[in-house]
């Protein structure tokens, strides 16, 4: 009986996991395929894309004036907010005028004096002359009035020049903005003297339109930019890193390359460049880190991707592509020259593929695809005209 029951078990056991491997194969064969995955391509083509080389750089004021006092005196008023952006010739400081007010009048007092005693003495000249001709006057009289002539005309131009300084020290009590921009906070409060024995400081100005870009090329990037550039003076835009696109919008200011050093930094083996762009707005604040990209040329072809399109694994850089049948081919690529906005691939591409730029995470080689081309919206050349990038003709 215990033989029978056990047969009876291995029978029944072997007929529920036949029964159980029907009924998985049934459900395998009745689940319906993936529908294909759905991903943005773009047409990879070789072509005179502008060419641009980014560097990191950091914001310059095109100008920089120390605010200083040019007369002593106490100083009595201020008349700026501080931070504000002033225009040339605005007011800013007032320093106490008594003294300069009575050296201005002291000399034109002494002025009038010698003018007046100038007539006397071209009319004692003019009475004189007669006198001599006729015998009735000596002739040293005569030419001691001359002498007093000229020697009046000598004091008078004396006099004319100290109205003048006096006049200029007391215009220097009000002290004017000698360029426009943006001002820096006071250094000297109300009721302070200021100016004896040295020109006190009583503020900075800037000029933050244009403002610079200073950037750092190596020594062989410079001669490659010289020895390919297809204009004399190359076009420059400036670009503020933005961590917060959501909350902040900040336009690629356009500018150009105005200024190259004459000579190789030993320490950092850099040349020092400078972009100068307009900032009528003044959003660009002086000391910020910003990327300057230098326009090259758009005079040779090239094949590029963007950037984010080239994967990395252990076996090096690929793309995918889509195939004859509709699935994803990993293709093997070798990067050559790259930016943040396109990348140029040097190996690995013949030119006319469909280069796959989303969904990349969820792709494997043979995933079946169903592609919308995007070249025209999210192309390189599509990306460098929503950024500006695409030079002028000359």
């Amino acid at each position: 009986m215990i033989i029978a029951r056990s047969v009876a078990l291995a029978v029944l056991t072997g007929f529920l996991t036949v029964l159980g491997c029907s009924n998985d194969k049934k459900e395998q064969v009745e689940q319906p395929a993936s529908p294909p995955l759905g991903v943005e391509v773009v047409r990879a083509q070789r072509e005179n894309v502008p060419i641009w080389i980014e560097y990191t750089g950091k914001t310059e004021a095109s100008q920089r004036v120390e605010v200083r006092a040019r007369v002593a005196g106490r100083l009595e008023e201020v008349l700026f907010t501080e931070g504000d952006v002033v225009q040339k010739g605005t007011k800013l400081f007032s320093i106490e005028k008594n003294s300069y007010e009575a050296a201005v009048e002291q000399a034109r007092a002494r002025l009038e004096s010698d003018l007046a005693s100038l007539k006397l003495a071209k009319a004692d000249v003019e009475r004189y002359k007669p006198l001599v001709v006729e015998g009735l006057a000596p002739r040293v009289n005569l030419e001691q009035n001359e002498a007093r002539v000229g020697e009046l005309n000598a004091a008078i131009k004396a006099d004319e020049s100290m109205l003048a300084d006096a006049q200029l020290n007391l215009g220097y009590t009000n002290v004017l903005a000698p360029i426009s921009g943006r001002i820096s906070r006071k250094h000297i409060d109300v009721g302070n003297i200021v100016g004896f024995g040295e020109k006190t400081l009583l503020t900075t100005i800037i000029g933050d339109d244009p403002m610079y870009a200073y950037f750092n090329p190596n020594e062989e990037q410079y001669q490659i930019v010289q020895q390919y550039k297809s204009k004399e003076v190359l076009d420059a835009m400036v670009t503020v890193p933005n961590n917060y696109k959501k909350l902040l919008h900040r336009d690629s200011l356009k500018g150009v390359i105005d200024f190259k050093d004459n000579r190789v930094d030993p320490m950092t083996g850099t040349i020092s460049m400078r972009a100068t762009v307009a900032n009528p707005q003044r959003a660009l604040l002086e000391g910020t880190f910003v990327y300057v990209e230098m326009f090259v040329t758009d005079k040779a072809k090239f094949l590029m991707v963007t950037p984010s399109a080239i994967q990395e694994d252990q076996r090096g850089s690929f793309v995918y592509v889509v195939d004859e049948s509709s699935s994803a081919k990993r293709l093997d690529v070798v990067r050559g020259f790259e930016t943040r906005h396109y990348a140029v691939v040097a190996k690995g591409l013949e030119g006319g593929e469909s280069i796959i730029v989303s969904g990349l995470a969820k792709i494997r080689p043979g995933t079946k695809v169903e592609a919308t081309d995007v070249t025209d919206t999210k192309g390189v050349m599509a990306l460098m005209r929503q950024n500006n990038m695409i030079a002028d003709k000359e």
